[in-house]
Formats: C-alpha cells, sequence, structure tokens
C-alpha cells in the first residue's frame, strides 16, 4: 500500500511511519518540523535526544534497506500539499499533522488562533486534495477522546441512538471539548462527516487517548531512530511528568483531587491501530469513529502506578496535590466504549506490564538531561497570557533552554 504519514517526524507519526515501512508499505513522511520549532519556543527539550530527520531517516534505510520518502512542507500550503498528494498517489493518508497539546493552544490568543488555523485549515486542505487528486484514498485522521469531554452518561464510539419525541436516530456523539486545541478537532471531525456525506470520501476518525512509551520494535532498532519522550508541562503527559518526577526526586504532582479520568494507550497499540484501520478500510461515504485506547486511569491511579514503580527500583515517590490549572471536573463519571479495535484483532499491552520497562527505565537513564523549571504548570486556563508579553515569554524559555 502507497501511505502517506502527515507528521511523520512527530512521536505518535516516527513510530507509525516505521512499522508500516517495516511492514513492506511505500511510505512517504511530510513535515515542516515546526514540533522541533515549538520546543525552542518554550524553551523545552525532548528528554530522548533525537536526530535530525534525515539521519533518522538514513539510519532506517541502512538498518533495513527500506526507504521512506520525505516531502518537506506545510500542510496549510495547498499548492504544497496538492504537489505531493499528485506525485505519491497514496492510497491512504494518515493525519498527524496538527497542534496537539492543549496548554499550548491555552498560553494566550496568538496560540488559540494559531492552533485553529493550522488544524482546521490543514485537514480542509486534505479533504480537498483527496477530492480533486485521489478520491478512494482512505484518510486517517488522529481525532482525539478530549472531544468528548467527561459527560455523566457513557461514551460511545462516534454515535449515540437517540430517542425523541417518539422518534429515533444516530446521532454524532455530543461534544464537550476543554481546550481550543480539543475545540479544533472537534471541528475537524464535523468537517470530515460533512466531506464524507457529500463528496463520497472514506475516513476513519480515531479518538485517540494519552499514548505512552518510547519503544516499538523498530524504534529499538538503533539509537539514531530513538522517538520523543515529552514531559514538559506544555507537550508532556501526566504519566511521562510523574515518572520524570520519580527519576529526579521531585514529588508528583496532582493537579486537584486527581480524580480526572482518562483512556490510555501503549505506543506499539497506536501503531497496530492504525495499522488495522488500513487494511480495513472505511466504505466511500462513510465516516467511521473507533476510540482508541486501551485502559482508563485517573491521575491518582497513575500516580500510584509510578510510585509503586519508583519502589521497585529503589526510588521513594512522594506525591503531592496542587491546584488545578484546568478548569475541569476533578472527581466525575468516565466510561467510554472501546471494542471496535479490538473486533479487528488488536491485541492490547498494558500499562502494568510495562511501565517500568517503556517509561522508568528511559527516564532514569536520560534523568541528567531534565530541565526541572519546565515541569510545573504555567499556563492558567482561566487567564490567557497578554499577546504583548509573549515575545519576552519566548525569549525567557530561549534562554532557559541554552542555560540547561
Amino acid at each position: 500500500m502507497k501511505i502517506i504519514v502527515l507528521g511523520g517526524d512527530g512521536y505518535c507519526g516516527w513510530a507509525t511511519a516505521l512499522y508500516l515501512s517495516a511492514k513492506g508499505h511505500s511510505v512517504a513522511i511530510v513535515d515542516n518540523f515546526v514540533r522541533r520549532q515549538w520546543d525552542h519556543e518554550l524553551g523545552a527539550q525532548t528528554l530522548t535526544p533525537i536526530l535530525p530527520l534525515s539521519d533518522r531517516l538514513r539510519a532506517w534505510d541502512h538498518r533495513t534497506g527500506k526507504n521512506i520518502a520525505l516531502f518537506v512542507g506545510d500542510v496549510t500550503d495547498y499548492d504544497f500539499l496538492f504537489s505531493t498528494v499528485k506525485e505519491f498517489e497514496p492510497e491512504t493518508i494518515i493525519h498527524f499533522a496538527e497542534q496537539r497539546s492543549a496548554p499550548y493552544s491555552m498560553i494566550d490568543r496568538k496560540h488559540a488562533v494559531f492552533t485553529q488555523m493550522n488544524n482546521v485549515v490543514g485537514t480542509l486542505n486534505v479533504l480537498f486534495a483527496i477530492r480533486e487528486l485521489q478520491p478512494d484514498c482512505h484518510l486517517i485522521k488522529l481525532g482525539t477522546m478530549g472531544e468528548y469531554g467527561t459527560p455523566n452518561i457513557d461514551i460511545e464510539e462516534g454515535y449515540i441512538r437517540v430517542e425523541h419525541n417518539g422518534r429515533s436516530d444516530l446521532l454524532p456523539f455530543p461534544k464537550q471539548p476543554g481546550s481550543f486545541y480539543h475545540l479544533s478537532k472537534v471541528h475537524d471531525s464535523h468537517n470530515i462527516m460533512f466531506v464524507c456525506k457529500v463528496w463520497g470520501l472514506r475516513a476513519t476518525d480515531l479518538n485517540q487517548g494519552i499514548v505512552y512509551g518510547t519503544m516499538t520494535d523498530e524504534v529499538g532498532l538503533d539509537e539514531a531512530l530513538i522517538n520523543r519522550l515529552d514531559y514538559d508541562e506544555v507537550f508532556g503527559t501526566v504519566l511521562n511528568r510523574f515518572c520524570v518526577q520519580a527519576a529526579i526526586g521531585q514529588p508528583l504532582t496532582v493537579y486537584g483531587k486527581g480524580g480526572q479520568t482518562r483512556g490510555f494507550l501503549d505506543i506499539r497499540d497506536t501503531v497496530r491501530c492504525i495499522e488495522l484501520a488500513c487494511l480495513h478500510p472505511a466504505a466511500r461515504g462513510e465516516c467511521r469513529v473507533y476510540n482508541q485506547f486501551t485502559e482508563q486511569f485517573s491521575v491518582m491511579d497513575i500516580a500510584l502506578k509510578v510510585k509503586e514503580a519508583g519502589k521497585d527500583l529503589g526510588i521513594k515517590v512522594e506525591i503531592d496535590h496542587i491546584p488545578d490549572p484546568r478548569v475541569e471536573a476533578e472527581q466525575h463519571y468516565y466510561n467510554a466504549r472501546h471494542s471496535k479495535l479490538l473486533d479487528l484483532g488488536l491485541q492490547p499491552h498494558y500499562l502494568s506490564d510495562s511501565l517500568l520497562d517503556s517509561l522508568m527505565n528511559i527516564t532514569l537513564r536520560y534523568r541528567d538531561r531534565v530541565d526541572t523549571t519546565m515541569v510545573l504548570p504555567q499556563v492558567n486556563w482561566r487567564e490567557p497570557r497578554n499577546d504583548r508579553r509573549l515575545h519576552t515569554n519566548v525569549a525567557a524559555g530561549i534562554s532557559r533552554s541554552a542555560a540547561s
């Protein structure tokens, strides 16, 4: 199969591109390296030392004899995207090329506007390019479980049967996003559903939970292929942050009561879910939605698991509760369906089996690279920064990065 991975230099995109290449597919990466630029902007860096993309691709070719094509450009540039799709003629496009951080989108007006423009316009460009050039191409779009929010009912996979005034209909599940980033994903979902209906395109919208781990079989082939591990408060996940805090002897900082519950999955399951979606494409005119996660945990559940893992490694781990900078329920009902990918053959990895190998040992190995100033929350959902101070914040971040 000929597959384009948009955002293939990022965390999920890199692992996916290698996995699909190893499976024998013809893979192309499209990226504009903006994810690396955001690290410079924030004064942050991945815990693991990743190489430039060109060096990573050379290492992959050297190790496997498999070439991954590279197209450097921005999906919000329609002329670039059009020419890329025309040249490569993909049967599947996997879309990771979005700003994916909720805190980043909540910094201030500029970051909110950028997130919405980048994500929504980029996705619209992808949809138009498919319609004009490859109308039978299957779009696999990375959504987020955050689109749903935390309703007081069970979360279905994309759609819900509604009974009202004696009539019944199957409707998109109500969306209650919690940030401008999550809102951009909701807009994406609506646009994708619309064009599948009116243009007869085929799409799979993967509402993914929180992904953890750096190792896949492919990444493990060579140190030069190592994947990102983000721990800063803007792009790092709660699990990554807790593992880093445990590794450096800092208390785990639980936001509020810690009852916030989300879906989680191993990076190895992410790439397998993508493969299953590729091998079982949606029908023409179909926009199907899969909830892509394997387990549900609260923030306190995660903290206690990291504390226990630290104990197994001889590390004393403390837990602190700090004020929640986000506007969210700190305790709530959460039960989301996630059976469709299991029905296609997904065999999950579980956090209890991989926490030490996939995260704790990695964070201990690279703990000398930790910048402790980047872990605690600085973005406040209730009080966005003033745009006019942005240049000062960015300069301070770059200065911090240079010093670390």
